[in-house]
């Protein structure tokens, strides 16, 4: 078994470990700066020009839409998952740098798959250069949205158009003002089988009775792209911005969001590897009792710990890959369920531990571990919460024995 990185990953994450430490983590105090001076200005989701000059640095050196294994990179999704490690380092802008930010990332993929010619020219090609942004609609307020069954939201057909109602939230990237364009999953035929009532349909933002009503914050932080709670009244699309056939929304939703899982979990290894780097640097600066802290058995038993989970963790998730790039996402269901359970808690708990190694420090503004724990403590919701997928998980496991 050869756990070492192919020679194209090898020469990529070379690169990228530079341009991170060269660009990326030098620009985190400047981004900062930018933004508390866009919010003060009652601008909090305008882009930093840091983060642009990032994406012309990343842009040159070929650092570029690296998720998309289609690409002229040739990168393959085990490949990649490396690479989103890297980029967890600095979740804020490595990302977006690399033009390899969620949702644009699961957008930019659901349009490479089924787009057709026209929606790939107007909306797909934009994406990939960088040069707009995008949301995903499917989250709704009054419904338990991790069973898409369960959308309220219409999509009705009328002669040559599509009218849409509804009401939804979490619409991550939509506060932007960059964001051009909106995918929306709503019901299309409420009297279908259960997975044949959704669709996806393309809306541009700026569409007559599309309402952003408000941002909504994750443990009092303010994204910079924002997750906007929006309300569809009679909103009219052409026919032609159906993405795929109609009935097929829930099996895209799930297309979709198989490779978006292993960017957001090897991204959340990379936060957890830095919350233990920076634990223990502080536990060697600082001292109680005489020693330091790095010294202390429960520290040295934290930091063991961490270790050892997050190697778990980073292993379980690229044989997840490897699977998906072996036999596609259909393969690797049970893989997928489980790294989505198991890192976001493992990163949540280092995270943690961090924190408390760090003391008031740890939860103020003087440390990315803040932000971090509130971001990966999301995660266990995002994209289906722990349960729905533990669920999941039983279900594969259990088919093998009931009959």
């Amino acid at each position: 078994m050869d756990f070492s990185l192919s020679p194209r990953a090898a020469e990529y994450a070379t690169m990228l470990q530079a341009f991170m430490e060269r660009e990326v983590f030098p620009a985190e105090s400047t981004y900062h700066q930018q933004r508390m001076a866009f919010a003060k200005a009652g601008t909090p989701h305008k882009l930093p020009p840091i983060v642009e000059e990032l994406k012309k640095k990343a842009k040159g050196e070929g650092l570029w839409n690296l998720f998309l294994p289609h690409l002229d990179h040739g990168l393959t999704v085990t490949d990649y998952a490396t690479l989103a490690e890297i980029t967890g380092w600095s979740p804020d802008i490595a990302p977006e740098a690399l033009n390899c930010a969620a949702p644009d990332t699961g957008n930019m993929e659901l349009l490479e798959m089924f787009a057709t010619k026209e929606q790939r020219e107007q909306w797909l090609e934009p994406l990939l250069a960088g040069v707009i942004r995008s949301g995903f609609a499917m989250t709704e307020p009054d419904v338990a949205s991790s069973d898409a069954r369960n959308i309220r939201t219409s999509i009705r057909r009328q002669d040559d158009h599509y009218l849409i109602n509804g009401t939804k939230w979490w619409t991550t990237g939509a506060m932007d003002e960059r964001c051009k364009i909106l995918i929306v999953m709503g019901k299309t035929n409420p009297d279908a089988e259960d997975h044949r009532q959704q669709s996806m349909v393309l809306v541009p933002i700026d569409t007559p009775g599309v309402e952003v009503v408000r941002n909504l914050e994750v443990f009092g932080y303010v994204d910079q792209h924002g997750h906007a709670e929006i309300r569809f009244n009679d909103v009219k699309v052409p026919l032609s911005n159906l993405i795929g056939q109609e009935g097929e929304g829930f099996a895209l939703a799930q297309a979709r969001l198989g490779p978006g899982r292993i960017h957001h979990c090897m991204r959340a290894i990379g936060m957890a590897e830095r919350a233990l780097h920076l634990m223990i640097k502080r536990s060697m600066e600082r001292s109680t009792f005489g020693k330091e802290l790095a010294r202390q058995g429960v520290i040295q038993q934290w930091i063991a710990e961490a270790r050892i989970n997050i190697e778990q963790s980073r292993l379980l998730v690229l044989k997840a890959a490897w699977m998906i790039d072996k036999d596609g996402a259909k393969s690797a269901r049970k893989e997928i369920a489980a790294i989505k359970v198991a890192v976001p808690r493992m990163a949540q708990e280092v995270i943690d531990r961090a924190i408390q190694v760090f003391g008031g420090a740890g939860v103020s503004q003087d440390s990315p571990l803040a932000s971090m724990y509130a971001g990966v403590r999301a995660l266990r919701i995002v994209d289906g919460p722990d349960e729905v997928h533990l669920r999941d998980l039983a279900r594969l496991e259990l088919k093998q024995y009931l009959s």
